[in-house]
């Protein structure tokens, strides 16, 4: 979040000469023209002057009485006007104070900073084609004024308008180079514009400039922890806390930076913190009502967003927060009508609800009301990435489309890291599909870079960890089993693999049914991982949990997990967990969960890659948007994987080939149903007819017949996958 300053043109009286009131001030020298009402004997311009003064001082009630005595002598006095507007403005009172700053501009001898005022009052209250005129009128008056010039740059960036303000705020700088919040500002402009780097040395040129400057503080810590540099962000933002102890936007940046690096309880801490001196701030509602979720306290996140709505009814983030929450707690219909509601709404308010209300029905496998709401989506808002990208495998992409959306990404200034992203991949997409392979790696490549750039992410360091997994399980440690405390539950089914590899086939089928019921990806188990402490309240890292947890402790960890899980299950007697990357945890799971299974899926290692590469994620998968650490991590999960199938329990590990479930997949889907110790039931062949929520993103696909065709895609692409094709065989293997 950048939190936006108060322009240094910000709403403040011009300088003032006893001379510089309208011409029916200028001639009064007679005695009507030299008295204000009550006020005997007092020049006019000395009276306007004190009314000035009355306002700086704090004095509304004396100012406006005064002004309104001048009023009644010079209707339309254009000083006098624009005091009204400042005072109006002070009250709260906007639109008045719009009209005020109006009439004064309209009047003979209205200066420039008049019209700049107006411009700046115009956006605030949002209405940013009235601003940007009375802005443009302000520089055309005078162009050698700099906070004019500010102004103007504030309001074209706030509507979108990037390159334009960009320079008009390098203009600011041009006549005003000690301005530090010229630079602050230009910052803001160039963080847009996607060129963080160049925005980060504005905000570094306003600290040097002013070192106590809080704004530049605060936006630079944010752009630090955005660019992946998280402690020194969060370092940059304690500063500027301890600048400005009450700066929200502090706060709401620091939140962010956990969230985006997982740590949701410290970003609900800082929420806290500011909800302690700013209850009723606007962004808490929805900010801790979607920590809270993630947290999995889907139950607090939409009390923290329906107690938000009755203090805000019909706020746009709220319904979209509430909307989430319902649809976590699998209120379908309630979640729809919420983000229904919000998709009412202009601007990222409507959108979000927009997109939210289709992605809720493609997860439902309500694919032609889904298919509607993002065509819905693409006509309301064509800029917004997700209404792209979200409808890439339901609606097609064509050459006019995607024509267009090449020439808005080469041209148009004001699109955000993310939404550039997403309209890479869609015509990554667009353009594979109709057989440019060329262009559409070109496409993905840019993509895959701009979604890189935000993670913090070490190849090196992730594959010595998973290394470091498989020697704190050696043979020996699983040979001696489970723990006798530990509950033997068989609820438990874990479909474990790389993303990509076919999990989500494997729990649709296994979800059809009638026995079983699959339960997407649920995290429970890594958060229950993630929460074992030291007595002294020290987290104990993974894995070196293995080594030091003993049997009483190893037995909580499944009794937690089960606790957990076991009511989402109903009266289903298997329960399946489809997290891919819990094949992390398979030693784990062995020694905590002795009765689950664990279904290991298996594909080709670059088509599902190459799969991997193809998508675009949300929070997880860090390790898939560069083909050289594509390709190491899927070597270390070999390694890890060719570890575990020589030290688990066979009757409790299962492994499925991609490649043979498509071929044959009755024979597969027999041999899964029998590993899980049901009977048999053709109900598991008909998957595609389930109408259960999806929410990977294979949910499209799993909605239809199975299929071959994805098998040997990467082979027949690898000419465009060279980094990846050279990282997978550093190991001499391409199937685990």
């Amino acid at each position: 979040m950048v939190r936006r300053i108060r322009p240094a043109g910000r709403t403040a009286h011009a300088t003032r000469k006893a001379g510089a009131a309208n011409g029916a001030a200028n001639a009064g020298t007679g005695n009507a023209g030299q008295q204000a009402a009550g006020q005997q004997g007092i020049p006019i311009p000395v009276a306007i002057d004190l009314a000035y003064r009355h306002w700086e001082a704090g004095q509304m009630q004396e100012a406006e009485l005064l002004a309104r005595q001048i009023l009644s002598v010079l209707p339309g006095q254009t000083d006098i006007l624009h005091l009204l507007g400042l005072i109006a403005h002070s009250a709260g009172r906007i639109d008045l104070a719009i009209d005020h700053m109006k009439e004064a501009c309209a009047a003979p001898g209205a200066t420039p900073a008049y019209f700049s005022n107006l411009g700046e009052l115009c956006r605030r209250r949002g209405r940013l084609a009235e601003a940007e005129q009375a802005a443009r009128q302000a520089v055309a008056l005078d162009g050698k004024v700099a906070a004019s010039w500010s102004n103007l740059g504030i309001i074209l960036q706030e509507a979108g308008k990037a390159e334009p303000s960009a320079h008009c705020l390098r203009r600011v700088l041009a006549l005003a180079p000690d301005m530090a919040e010229g630079y602050n500002n230009l910052g803001n402009t160039l963080r847009l514009l996607d060129r963080g780097a160049e925005a980060a040395r504005h905000y570094g040129a306003a600290l040097v400039l002013n070192p106590l400057y809080v704004d530049a503080c605060c936006n630079l810590g944010s752009l630090t922890g955005e660019l992946g540099r998280h402690e020194e962000g969060l370092g940059l933002l304690r500063r500027a806390i301890g600048l400005e102890p009450r700066m929200p936007g502090a706060y709401l940046n620091a939140a962010e930076i956990e969230q985006s690096r997982g740590r949701g309880m410290e970003a609900l801490g800082w929420l806290e913190a500011l909800r302690d001196f700013a209850p009723d701030h606007p962004a808490l509602p929805a900010g801790r009502s979607g920590i809270l979720l993630r947290l999995g306290r889907a139950g607090e996140a939409l009390a923290v967003a329906e107690a938000g709505l009755a203090a805000s009814p019909g706020r746009p983030d709220i319904l979209n927060a509430a909307g989430t929450a319902l649809q976590a707690m699998g209120r379908y219909e309630e979640a729809l009508d919420a983000f229904g509601k919000a998709a009412a709404a202009d601007g990222n308010g409507g959108a979000s609800g927009l997109i939210g209300r289709a992605v809720l029905l493609t997860q439902l496998g309500r694919l032609e009301e889904a298919a509607a709401a993002f065509s819905e989506a693409r006509r309301r808002f064509p800029r917004c990435g997700a209404a792209w990208y979200g409808a890439v495998d339901l609606l097609p992409c064509g050459e006019d489309e995607a024509a267009r959306l090449e020439a808005m990404l080469e041209t148009s200034s004001g699109l955000g890291r993310d939404d550039r992203s997403m309209l890479h991949f869609t015509l990554g997409a667009a353009r594979l599909a109709a057989g440019n392979a060329a262009a559409g790696f070109a496409h993905f490549a840019r993509g895959n870079a701009l979604k890189r750039s935000a993670l913090a992410f070490d190849a090196a360091a992730t594959e010595g960890w998973i290394d470091a997994i498989a020697q704190a399980f050696p043979a020996g440690r699983l040979a001696a089993g489970a723990a006798p405390a530990c509950d033997r539950s068989e609820l438990p089914v874990f479909v474990i693999g790389m993303p990509r590899s076919g999990t989500s086939l494997v729990e649709q089928i296994l979800a059809s049914h009638p026995a079983i019921h699959g339960a997407g990806e649920l995290q429970v188990l890594e958060h229950v991982v993630n929460r074992v402490t030291l007595p002294d309240g020290r987290p104990v890292p993974y894995p070196l949990l293995a080594e030091v947890a003993g049997p009483d402790d190893l037995a909580g960890l499944g009794r937690r997990y089960l606790d957990q899980v076991s009511g989402l299950a109903g009266d289903a007697v298997r329960l399946v967990d489809k997290m891919p990357l819990n094949f992390l945890y398979a030693g784990l799971i062995a020694l905590t969960l002795p009765g689950a299974r664990i279904v290991h899926c298996r594909r080709d290692a670059l088509d599902c890659c190459l799969s991997n590469y193809t998508r675009l994620f949300q929070d997880q998968n860090v390790f898939a948007y560069d083909l050289e650490e594509l390709g190491r991590f899927h070597r270390a999960y070999q390694r890890l994987m060719a570890h575990w199938r020589s030290v688990l329990p066979p009757d409790r590990f299962l492994e499925l080939d991609y490649e043979a479930l498509v071929a044959e997949p009755e024979v597969q889907a027999r041999r899964l149903l029998a590993f899980c110790g049901v009977d048999w039931d053709p109900a598991s062949l008909d998957f595609h007819r389930n109408r259960r929520r999806v929410t990977t993103a294979s949910a499209v696909q799993v909605r239809r017949p199975i299929h071959s065709d994805a098998v040997g895609r990467g082979q027949a692409l690898a000419e465009h996958l060279a980094p990846l094709v050279q990282a997978l065989r550093g190991d001499g293997s391409a199937r685990p």
